[in-house]
């Protein structure tokens, strides 16, 4: 293809909300602010109690403050920019901008799968190795955990990002989504390197999202079976329900993760697409602290207890 017909992208319009209805877009503001709110309010009120509740400086715990901060940057990343948008007409984003943003996604969406991860293998480590559990997951090994996961997610986001925009983008500017989606965004490229670009890109997210669960649910294999060998029903029920609140999350941070990335290509729609992709970016992050909160009883007493002591002092 000649060069003269390729142009280099200054910025690109977003064009996601679009295809909602204009009545719509105040309601889905309020509801997407307020979700917003919460998700900060309620990780950073996860991240106060655990700092402030010396019985909660576990590994398991520290491992929870990590996700916390990726729930919070996540979110902090996509959801202010995305609330503009709704009120604005106005919705153009420059080349870098895009780039920072698609960044910052798969950044703390990766780092999110890996803590999730980690957190398995750390309640694998306390079920069915409990004599061996401080040694194997002592401070300084959590830490390193914690800065794997953390680089792991930098070092996969940059890798993405790279090469999507080492591509060159030609003809319309418009990203049909709300964000700087990386499959909308390739529609936009030209070359013959498109194609396996968009394999390239895929195979990473998948092999990132099924690596992840495939020793997820490993763990969980070895976890089941260590507490079927527990004699009595109150202790197997004392043991689960350590794992509840973290089973949950994975619940539903991979049935999201799974309807985004591997839809048939058949069920694809600009409307639906723009759909699921707010409700995993907004409403995956804002359950978290509600499921944590109220799944897990240790810090669910220390937000109470917190709380009352905090703002109710003649409770205490």
């Amino acid at each position: 293809m000649p060069a003269q017909n390729y142009s280099t992208m200054s910025e690109f319009i977003l064009f996601g909300f679009s295809a909602f209805p204009q009545q719509l877009l105040p309601v889905l503001f309020l509801l997407y602010l307020l979700m917003f709110l919460f998700t900060l309010l309620g990780n950073l009120l996860i991240m106060a109690t655990i700092w402030i509740e010396h019985r909660l400086h576990t590994p398991m715990y520290l491992f929870l403050c990590a996700l916390s901060v990726s729930e919070i940057l996540f979110t902090v990343a996509i959801t202010p920019r995305m609330l503009a948008d709704l009120l604005s007409t106005h919705r153009s984003i420059t080349f870098v901008s895009c780039a920072s943003q698609m960044f910052f996604s798969f950044m703390f969406g990766f780092t999110h799968s890996f803590l999730l991860m980690v957190m398995g293998y750390d309640r694998y480590v306390a079920i069915c190795h409990p004599l061996r559990y401080n040694v194997l997951m002592s401070p300084h090994d959590c830490a390193h955990l914690v800065a794997w996961t953390w680089a792991g997610g930098s070092v996969l986001g940059m890798m993405v990002t790279m090469i999507v925009f080492h591509l060159t983008f030609c003809g319309s500017n418009v990203i049909h989504h709300f964000v700087c989606h990386v499959l909308s965004l390739l529609k936009l490229a030209c070359g013959n390197k498109t194609s396996s670009v968009i394999m390239g890109v895929m195979l990473v997210c998948v092999t990132a999202l099924i690596g992840c669960l495939f020793l997820i649910i490993l763990s969980y294999v070895f976890i089941v079976a260590a507490i079927l060998r527990i004699p009595s029903a109150e202790g197997r029920h004392k043991t689960f329900s350590t794992c509840v609140s973290h089973l949950t999350v994975v619940v539903v941070h991979y049935s999201f993760a799974s309807l985004i990335y591997l839809k048939p290509r058949g069920f694809h729609s600009m409307y639906s697409d723009a759909l699921m992709a707010t409700t995993y970016t907004v409403f995956t992050p804002f359950l978290s602290p509600i499921i944590f909160s109220l799944r897990n009883k240790e810090l669910k007493n220390a937000i109470k207890k917190n709380f009352f002591r905090k703002f109710c002092p003649l409770s205490s």
